[in-house]
């Protein structure tokens, strides 16, 4: 298979399947189930590629007024970012795939992703492939490894800018785009800043207090 064949597989994979808020809103609304754990998810997009998983995953992390979402979200966040990296297929251990929320709750954080969710399918669309595909694909994955590390820090105003830069790769990837992908490597620039400015003053502020605490 030559290299334009291969590329147009590749694109063919990250784009086929219902659409991702379609799977999402139909998980949300099973009434079989009274909780939704990540391992639910992850069978719900087993079929999807990797990116569908991250955008899941980072998501909630990027909304204001939902504590304790990095908690259950974060850890397989790095999992998913690690194997979108390293190219492995999207798995979690069962510690992590048992973690789950009431059905109520889980129906409320899609109703507030899928308005966001649908307007971003309407753009995206597969273009500028060469940013979407291995090996730019295996940067982008290191480069939500770092920041789904970010998410998982207690870092004051620090998840929300990358968990942001995140779903904007991750959809990027899904889609295959690379002008979504290009915007998400920016909003990672922005969210390295941020970061880095908030720990510097964070650091600064502490030894200021130390220093007068001795002093």
């Amino acid at each position: 298979m030559g290299a334009r064949e291969q590329e147009n597989e590749a694109l063919k994979t990250g784009a086929s399947g219902p659409p991702l808020s379609d799977v999402l809103q139909q998980l949300a609304e099973d009434g079989a189930r009274e909780r939704i754990s990540v391992g639910d998810l992850l069978a719900a997009l087993s079929d999807r590629a990797l990116g569908a998983l991250l955008f899941v995953f980072a998501c909630p992390n990027a909304l204001p007024a939902l504590p304790g979402t990095s908690v259950i979200l974060g850890a397989p966040l790095v999992l998913l970012a690690a194997q979108l990296a390293f190219k492995r297929k999207p798995w979690l251990p069962g510690f992590i795939s048992r973690r789950s929320m009431a059905r109520t709750d889980f129906q409320g954080l899609i109703a507030r992703i899928c308005p966001w969710l649908r307007r971003a399918e309407k753009m995206l669309r597969p273009r500028a492939s060469a940013w979407a595909l291995p090996p730019m694909e295996y940067l982008v994955g290191l480069v939500c490894l770092l920041l789904a590390i970010v998410v998982l820090l207690p870092i004051p105003l620090g998840n929300m800018l990358p968990a942001l830069a995140i779903s904007i790769l991750a959809l990027g990837v899904l889609e295959r785009d690379g002008y979504w992908i290009v915007a998400g490597l920016a909003v990672a620039a922005g969210a390295a800043a941020l970061v880095s400015g908030v720990v510097f003053a964070t650091v600064q502020a502490l030894l200021y207090v130390v220093v007068n605490f001795f002093a």
